[in-house]
């Protein structure tokens, strides 16, 4: 990794979710509404969607998961193991409970990392997208090694808040890049 290109992305992170913290209830619960309106038009007819449960911050807190249950797809949610640093996936059945690093994950048996390669579309969590797909996460990695696992024809999407959508970012050859973006006000994108 160049130092000038980490560096840049620490200080873009650190920005972004300061910027997410002082946002409001009410901005965040609209911009939830209608990030999930627009993400679950776009994921209409999908059979198998592995996802996550956004965190206070995030865009689709509190209304995702359990709005893909409306889309009558298999649900796969993330799970953080004690140790290491690859994402395990175990089906979404409605029951959440806290995880490693606090983040929910669902209850019930545990899918080996190359579980989300069944997925048609994988929504990841991102603190910013910008228009060539690239995409700032929080910086541990665990989405760019289990990208490794996806399909070569599913869809990335990810959901940011309007402000959260750049022209570029700083990259390293390992991010891996989504195909969409969905924002508030300009619903789902592809990129």
């Amino acid at each position: 990794m160049l130092p000038e290109v980490g560096a840049a992305k620490a200080a873009l992170r650190e920005h972004v979710v300061a910027r997410r913290r002082a946002r409001s209830a009410a901005e965040r619960t609209a911009a939830t509404a209608a990030a999930t309106t627009a993400l679950l038009r776009g994921l209409a007819g999908v059979r198998v969607i592995a996802a996550f449960a956004p965190d206070e911050t995030e865009p689709g807190h509190g209304r995702l998961p359990a709005a893909y249950t409306q889309l009558g797809a298999r649900i796969l949610l993330p799970v953080v193991p004690a140790d290491g640093r690859e994402l395990r996936w175990a089906v979404d059945t409605g029951r959440l409970a806290p995880g490693r690093f606090g983040l929910l994950e669902p209850v019930g048996p545990r899918l080996g990392p190359t579980a989300i390669g069944t997925a048609d579309v994988v929504v990841v969590p991102a603190l910013a997208v910008a228009r060539d797909g690239a995409r700032l996460g929080r910086g541990g990695g665990y989405y760019d090694r289990a990208l490794r696992h996806v399909r070569a024809d599913a869809a990335l999407v990810a959901v940011v808040f309007d402000d959260e959508l750049f022209d570029e970012l700083p990259v390293e050859e390992h991010d891996q890049r989504v195909t969409a973006v969905v924002t508030p006000s300009g619903g789902w994108q592809a990129l």
